[in-house]
């Protein structure tokens, strides 16, 4: 078979000639979203067979640190002595969710945060309990439980009791995604779920208006797999898609792309061309890291104005979000001697100007007479207070800037500091992974979750690290259990 394909243009079933392969569930794509997608509809008694373009299963999830949004009261926070409830963490998640949040996917998620960690766990998952309270990105050694957005916040913690939410399997460091993946690959290989790598999906095959399979090219050949249940597109995003960022999110465009290789968008364009709506397509994950240490959050961050703009406790993808809000993207953070012993782990600002006083690093650094300086003034005199008016600074990282030298440091996107980022937008779903068309109704026989859909999280400015692997295990099983109820 060699037929002329476009992901956007999915083939209808009577151009082909012959079936490779049938099977009641199709899930393409084996990470994090792929793996429960298929558990789950193996458990409901389908067939399922899962496509993957590289040569091994993880996709993005196994280059992730592994933290895993869980909350509502799970064995791990009750075993590090955390009170939650679904509740309270539903009125965070919604308000981490942004502006276009998901009501009936937050709702869901968060009262079935137990159970779905309890089915983690039967899957092989394990975590440890302990609880690690530093600034970090991550547990920098085997601790399972911590802190991972801005359930601290001054707005946040008004709206919803504060808890520790992030859920990482028992690994080092950052190796937890790689070992999340290794868990969920055993427990499909115990399942005797079969898998087909180095198999690229090309696109859809519909028979009327339903999706019924997909052409994939395996073994330097053509080949159709016919689902009779349906489709579960688990591609990932499209971060690594150049000329997708460049049209659907241009404000990602000078940070550093990090995901897979088959982070191409390639499931969203196969939806989309079958009918689908893409949503929140604008929206991504971007960071801007300027701790551990968190000596650094005691510093003050300004931009070319000087002005300050955020307050520098807050998680790291909230403060690039305000970074790339500023005029001309350049922001820099001012720290005084008592602040400035190392640099953050992830980021070696380049120091701009040194000065002995506040009124000379404005004027070396070029400031107009009377901003930074009076800025500076003015958080210094709070700060001797215990008070931050303007942006609610906790008190832990509250101080003023009295040791001089005081040094300005760049943490503009076009300096040597990386900001890392990954798309947030994709296919709209329903709660059970129904891929939506744009009158509303859905696409039969298609669904799709992780980051090929537009789930939990919908912006980076409230966003909360495992949100992301969260969303893909949690709605990946769902669509799962969806799809094989078709058969």
């Amino acid at each position: 078979m060699s037929l002329k394909t476009d992901p956007c243009t999915p083939i209808s079933a009577a151009h082909i000639e012959s079936w490779h392969a049938h099977t009641d569930v199709l899930v393409i794509g084996f990470g994090a979203a792929g793996a429960c997608a298929a558990l789950e509809a193996h458990a409901a008694g389908a067939r399922v067979t899962i496509l993957e373009v590289a040569s091994g299963s993880g996709g993005t999830t196994a280059l992730a640190g592994g933290q895993i949004y869980l909350g509502g009261g799970t064995p791990i926070q009750t075993a590090c002595g955390f009170s939650d409830t679904p509740e309270d963490m539903e009125a965070y998640v919604r308000m981490a969710a942004g502006p276009h949040a998901d009501d009936e996917k937050i709702r869901s998620y968060c009262r079935d945060s137990i159970a779905h960690y309890e089915w983690l766990v039967s899957q092989g998952v394990v975590f440890n309990p302990e609880y690690y309270g530093g600034k970090h990105t991550n547990t920098p050694e085997y601790q399972s439980l911590a802190y991972s957005g801005n359930e601290k916040g001054f707005r946040e913690a008004q709206a919803a009791r504060p808890a520790p939410r992030a859920h990482k399997p028992k690994a080092f460091w950052e190796e937890g995604g790689a070992t999340l993946m290794a868990t969920l690959t055993r427990a499909i290989e115990r399942a005797g779920i079969e898998v087909h790598y180095d198999t690229r999906a090309l696109t859809l095959i519909r028979e009327d208006e339903r999706v019924v399979g997909v052409l994939c090219r395996q073994d330097g050949e053509q080949r159709a797999w016919h689902a009779r249940g349906g489709v579960v597109l688990c591609c990932g995003g499209f971060i690594m898609n150049r000329e997708m960022i460049d049209k659907y999110a241009p404000r990602l465009r000078d940070a550093t792309p990090i995901g897979g290789p088959g982070d191409v968008g390639s499931g969203i364009l196969m939806g989309i061309g079958a009918g689908g709506a893409a949503i929140n397509m604008h929206e991504g994950f971007v960071s801007v890291i300027w701790y551990p240490s968190g000596e650094f959050c005691k510093g003050v961050f300004v931009n070319r104005q000087g002005n300050r703009f955020v307050n520098e406790d807050c998680y790291h993808a909230r403060g690039a979000h305000h970074c790339l809000n500023q005029p001309e993207r350049k922001v820099y953070m001012v720290v005084d001697s008592a602040i400035f012993t190392e640099p953050p782990l992830y980021a070696d600002p380049k120091v701009i100007e040194v000065g002995e006083t506040f009124a000379e690093l404005e004027r070396d650094a070029g400031f107009a007479e009377g901003t930074l300086s009076a800025t500076l003034e003015t958080y210094n005199r709070f700060a001797r207070q215990g008070e931050d008016p303007l942006f609610h600074k906790s008190a832990e990282f509250l101080q003023p800037l009295d040791q001089p030298p005081y040094a300005l440091l760049d943490f503009s996107i076009d300096s040597d500091v990386w900001y890392p980022a990954f798309t947030l937008g994709g296919l709209d779903t329903s709660v059970d992974g129904q891929v939506r068309s744009a009158s509303g109704g859905v696409i039969e026989g298609l669904y799709a979750a992780g980051r090929t859909a537009a789930g939990l999280p919908r912006c980076a400015e409230s966003y909360a690290s495992g949100m992301s692997i969260g969303d893909a295990s949690y709605f990946g099983r769902r669509a799962g259990r969806a799809a094989a109820a078709r058969r």
